[in-house]
């Protein structure tokens, strides 16, 4: 088996909350691949690019990180990268049914690849990045939920001071 797990979301942006999960990912897998998806249905503030760009340099102080992009099925994102675990994060007990029915569906297309959850640190349980983009939309001081690189791209992004 190779010693590798998949995270992934649409990270528009990367919070806290992602970063802590990612971490606690790697202390487990040597290998973890994050898969930022193309998110087309769901209008995001950054472009694909930009999302990939900013992953890598909040995730660029952790060894054995991979970041690509996908626009398909995540399991057939993760068996074209040869993983076999998808870590997903659980911030809170409403994550859990949405979750639990993904796990599931993500089961029945491909039974050889298994579903883990990490819960992120209690400081990180109720960060979510449409949170982050609300208080940055009003000029709220976001650093204690991104990364410094997304508080800039944020500030640069809204055109006003979000620190």
């Amino acid at each position: 088996m190779n010693q590798a797990a998949i995270c992934a979301g649409t990270f528009d942006p990367i919070t806290m909350g992602h970063l802590d999960v990612i971490e606690r990912a790697s202390r487990i897998f040597p290998r973890v691949v994050i898969g930022v998806a193309t998110s087309s249905g769901k209008n995001p503030l950054f472009s694909l690019e930009e999302r990939i760009e900013l992953v890598r340099q909040s995730t660029a102080h952790i060894e054995g990180i991979e970041v690509d992009s996908f626009n398909n099925l995540l399991v057939d994102f993760a068996e074209s990268k040869g993983v076999q675990v998808i870590v997903r994060g659980m911030r809170a007990f409403s994550d859990f049914e949405y979750e639990f029915q993904m796990a599931l569906t993500n089961r029945k297309l491909k039974p050889e690849i298994e579903t883990v959850f990490l819960m992120p640190k209690q400081d990180y349980s109720y960060v979510s990045s449409s949170n982050v983009r609300e208080v940055a939309r009003l000029g709220g001081d976001t650093s204690m939920f991104v990364p410094p690189p997304v508080q800039q791209a944020l500030t640069a992004q809204l055109g006003k001071a979000s620190a």
